[in-house]
């Protein structure tokens, strides 16, 4: 299993509207092979701050994702609203409560 967790920093006053773009793609995950969890927190200490915790059922479903032209349109309407990502990363997912490791 395969997770990845990405925090944004959003252009001033852009991160309710990014985090509405974040939403949408949440949304459209559920038609995409793969995808256990699409998860978008805003950040209580940065009001511009918006992260993503994403749970796959392997890296390759994630990357099969980023071909979809959904997902691609998606993307680009979000990047003008961001002004950087701060922390980016790749995990591997040993379990816990919420994780079904039985699903592959």
């Amino acid at each position: 299993m395969y997770a990845r967790f990405g925090k944004l920093t959003a252009q001033p006053g852009k991160r309710d509207a990014l985090a509405e773009i974040l939403l949408r793609a949440s949304a459209l995950t559920l038609s995409l092979s793969g995808c256990q969890t699409y998860i978008v927190l805003e950040d209580l200490a940065d009001g511009n701050a918006v992260s993503v915790f994403e749970l796959w059922d392997d890296k390759e479903s994630h990357a099969d994702s980023l071909r979809n032209e959904d997902v691609r349109a998606l993307i680009a309407e979000a990047m003008p609203m961001v002004s950087g990502m701060s922390v980016s990363s790749e995990m591997r997912v040993v379990g816990g409560l919420g994780v079904d490791m039985f699903r592959q």
